[in-house]
């Protein structure tokens, strides 16, 4: 071979191999994860995003140009060989140079390297749209348009963790537990994070707020208490520590200081729907009762923050970290009859 002949089929695999990188950097890129990214202000994808979302037009170009340049190559070689040297020789430098080779390393860098090549791509998607729009009309008919790609909240929190144990992602790891626990706990029930019965701290409706007790209720250091009716076994009130501030011992009754405004939620309600509550009447603590219609126990707003937070909340009056535990250690001590 001559150097001439040598420099042709150089840049005929250098073409081929351009476009076969083209076509697998390119359509790896999902369009909406570009369009994500060019809004955030990124300028390769807003300069890839255009082109991109041309799908199946975009697809046929790239296509074509690449075909173009490979049967280029096979029919040079073969002026230049007899037909069986220059058919196992194209096959074998197509396949290796103009194939395998820019499909393995162009789409390591898909983003930078199509952002710099946009120019030509949008040149190729004018030249060949005479041949390239048809097919790609009758693509879109036969197979529809491309499908974005949805993931499920159980993929979402896989790509958080992911992003989390990456040393290269800005994603800290206390934000990626917070927005894990934020697409998961709406598929918990209040039944899972209430405070039970068994270890609520509650007053019954007609005992005697005398200084002992409140001096007693202070102790235990809780800012809201259930008030019961001990006829009907009910909720009737919420007995609200502030209002015992500067509170006489006049002998009342808890009933006669308590706020009858409570908020009732059954136990298999979701939390999410729980805390969209809990913002739309501004309460903090809701009673919680169960499918026949008796209290099991007490969700506070702190309730779901500590599932958002994955940890729990705990301040100087708490005696324990999860009631819940507390409670199903108690029902284990507890001998069967």
């Amino acid at each position: 071979m001559t150097v001439m002949t040598v420099i042709v089929v150089i840049l005929l695999l250098a073409t081929g191999g351009l476009f076969a990188g083209l076509i697998l950097s390119l359509m790896s890129l999902e369009p909406n994860e570009l369009r994500r990214k060019a809004k955030l202000g990124d300028p390769k994808a807003a300069k890839i995003y255009p082109l991109r979302k041309k799908g199946n037009q975009l697809l046929c170009t790239l296509i074509l140009a690449n075909v173009a340049a490979n049967a280029s190559l096979a029919i040079f070689l073969g002026s230049k060989t007899s037909g069986i040297v220059a058919g196992l020789l194209s096959t074998f430098l197509i396949t290796l140079f103009a194939e395998i080779l820019p499909q393995s390393l162009l789409p390591r860098f898909a983003l930078s390297f199509g952002a710099s090549s946009a120019w030509l791509v949008s040149f190729l998607l004018i030249v060949l749209s005479p041949i390239a729009r048809p097919i790609a009309w009758v693509l879109d008919r036969l197979f529809g348009e491309e499908l974005p790609t949805v993931y499920s909240r159980r993929e979402l929190i896989e790509i958080l963790e992911e992003h989390g144990e990456n040393s290269a992602s800005d994603i800290q790891k206390d934000e990626e537990m917070i927005a894990s626990g934020a697409l998961s706990f709406g598929a918990k029930l209040v039944r899972d994070v209430m405070t039970p019965r068994s270890v609520t701290v509650s007053l019954q409706a007609d005992a005697i707020l005398d200084q002992a007790a409140i001096i007693q209720l202070a102790k235990r250091g809780y800012s809201r208490l259930p008030v019961m009716d001990e006829k009907n076994d009910r909720v009737i009130g919420i007995l609200y520590a502030y209002k015992l501030i500067g509170h006489k011992a006049e002998s009342k009754r808890v009933r006669d200081i308590c706020s009858t405004k409570i908020r009732i939620i059954s136990e298999d309600e979701t939390l999410d729907k729980a805390l969209k509550q809990f913002i739309k009447v501004q309460q903090k603590l809701f009673v919680v009762e169960n499918k026949f219609g008796e209290y099991v126990g007490v969700l506070t707003i702190e309730d779901i923050l500590e599932e958002i937070l994955g940890q729990e909340i705990v301040d100087e009056f708490d005696e324990h970290t999860d009631m819940r535990k507390v409670a199903a250690e108690r029902v284990a001590k507890t001998p069967a009859e």
